[in-house]
């Protein structure tokens, strides 16, 4: 049994077939179900013995193994089943129920969807992978996971917004890892345009709330000329805290960035949501208003030293207010992972023509599921078809999908193959070198 034997089992229509299969399952997060079961179900009618892994009954992860003979390195494949939009958004997008979002299909050559980019294709191809290798037989020494997850796409708890459909990454990987599902290194299959990418931040999410220290103007009585920032109305107070904020924004991620050998971060903070009043009750100005930050914070950062920084943007505006950290999920640079990342290189070059692309900073200045894996201590790198019209088109070449199969298989009887011998012990910590470096850089130590 060769490896060459294991790639001929692959059927290129069977990746495509897969991947529109999953795609055109609807699984926004909160609502994974039904996408969890089509990978349960259809993992078992392939010959393997598939796993869930629930905190949440109808919101579960799916995992089944390739037991290797002993003595090799034992890897996770894993790919999220949630998706980005909810048809009921309405207030973040403007078309929340556009096909592109809930249904798949090819045109041409390429296959389109948001659920296919994000991520059910580069789960189809490793899939069938995987299936390959069952059931050629293929020896390996250690073992072969494949995982679908939930919940990797941010939905947090606040407010009113409370209970199991508002959770997100604690009942995704990080349960799934803490239940059993451990390997020496986990391979995400998230699009990075077939780059290796080993670093990403963490991020912060913070509550500003808004307020005034005037009676509440009933419309008529509302005085003006005032400025934005002594306005009555805590709405347009908060206009003057934002501004402020956009200017505070530009400069931190310039002051914060971070370039590494294994990537760039570009740390981002960006306001994107915001509440004040009731559109029921419009006749009187609200005397509290709030909005809501997301900020990517470095490896190894503390996020109060953001919430500190948001402060001091209140105080900069001279506008009373108060900010409370709600989300904290760190970041991480890959620790140990040098075997894996060498793997990937050597079957990369066996597939392509071309060696594994240079990454932008946007990719790896997000949060993935890499970060979950290494904050457990697993060694985690995130590799996969990506286009460069996939956050617009939500699509990638139909044959970029049928690679990915072939270079996920190839990476797995490479890696599970070989003896395994010392790596790092689970139980990795933050790396605050990174930003001891960035302090250093902009002369803040």
């Amino acid at each position: 049994m060769t490896p060459d034997d294991v790639l001929a089992r692959i059927d290129p229509k069977e990746v495509v077939d897969l991947a529109l299969a999953l795609g055109n399952i609807d699984s926004p997060t909160g609502s994974e179900g039904p996408a969890g079961e089509f990978v349960y179900e259809w993992l078992g009618k392939n010959g393997f013995a598939p796993k869930k892994y629930a905190m949440i009954p109808e919101r579960f992860n799916v995992a089944a193994w390739i037991d290797g003979s002993g003595g090799g390195h034992s890897l996770i494949f894993n790919a999220h089943l949630d998706t980005t939009l909810r048809p009921d958004a309405v207030w973040s997008a403007r078309d929340p129920k556009d096909p592109l979002y809930h249904s798949a299909w090819v045109d041409g050559d390429s296959i389109y969807g948001d659920g296919v980019v994000n991520d059910k294709g580069p789960m189809a191809a490793f899939l069938v992978a995987a299936k390959a290798i069952k059931a050629s037989g293929y020896p390996m020494k250690g073992d072969l996971i494949v995982s679908a997850v939930c919940g990797e796409i941010s939905r947090e708890p606040i407010e009113e917004w409370q209970g199991p459909l508002f959770m997100s990454k604690d009942l995704g990987v990080r349960f799934m890892v803490t239940h059993g599902v451990v390997a020496d290194y986990a391979l995400v299959a998230e699009g990075t345009g077939f780059g290796i990418v080993g670093i990403e931040p963490g991020k912060a999410h913070f509550k500003v709330t808004i307020l005034t220290d005037t009676p509440r103007y009933y419309t008529p009585y509302l005085p003006r000329p005032t400025g934005l920032a002594d306005s009555p109305n805590a709405i347009v107070k908060a206009s003057a805290a934002i501004a402020a904020f956009e200017t505070w924004a530009y400069e931190y991620q310039t002051r914060n960035t971070y370039k590494g050998a294994m990537g760039t971060i570009v740390p981002k903070a960006s306001v994107n949501a915001i509440r004040g009043g009731y559109p029921f009750n419009l006749t009187s100005a609200p005397q509290i208003a709030a909005f809501y930050v997301d900020a990517r914070i470095l490896p190894g950062a503390n996020p109060m030293d953001v919430r500190d920084e948001l402060r001091g943007v209140l105080r900069h505006v001279g506008v009373d207010g108060i900010v409370e950290l709600f989300v904290y999920r760190p970041g991480f640079e890959a620790k140990g992972a040098e075997r894996l990342i060498e793997t990937i290189k050597r079957c990369h070059a066996q597939t392509f023509a071309t060696p594994p692309a240079i990454v932008g900073d946007p990719v790896t200045s997000m949060w993935r599921d890499t970060n979950a894996f290494s904050e457990l201590g697993i060694p985690a790198i995130s590799y996969a078809p990506r286009a460069t019209s996939h956050a617009t088109t939500k699509s990638f070449k139909v044959k970029d999908l049928t690679d990915a199969a072939v270079v996920y298989a190839r990476i797995a009887m490479d890696l599970c193959s070989q003896e395994r011998g010392p790596i790092m012990p689970l139980g990795a910590h933050p790396d605050r070198e990174i930003v001891a470096s960035v302090m250093r850089r902009s002369g803040r130590d």
